[in-house]
């Protein structure tokens, strides 16, 4: 049950485009929170953090007055992990059906 609360609160932060473009922004290495390029106040920028930060996402560390930020790669993995998971039984499980299909039609 834990992980499935951590899986939710990974799939919640990044089903937001915003959060998913800090993400994306972090590729590039540690970053000061800033509400540039993004067209939203400060304050909008750190509630987008907030949530990411409480998903295990990034990780904040307040050096002085500046607040920066790093991604946390294991959560993705976690999510990464789960929908490969997803995606193999589903797909044995289409790769069947299409055989016993294709069995059917041949018999008729």
């Amino acid at each position: 049950m834990v992980e499935d609360q951590v899986l939710d609160r990974t799939y919640a932060a990044l089903a937001d485009p915003t959060r998913r473009a800090l993400l994306v922004a972090l590729r590039a290495g540690d970053a000061r929170i800033s509400s540039r390029p993004l067209p939203m106040s400060f304050a909008g920028v750190s509630r987008h953090v907030g949530v990411l930060e409480a998903a295990g996402l990034i990780r904040r560390e307040v050096r002085g007055r500046e607040h920066w930020l790093s991604v946390q790669p294991d959560r993705l993995r976690l999510a990464e992990t789960w929908i490969g998971e997803q995606t193999a039984f589903w797909s044995d499980r289409a790769d069947a059906l299409a055989a016993r299909l294709a069995r059917r039609d041949h018999d008729r």
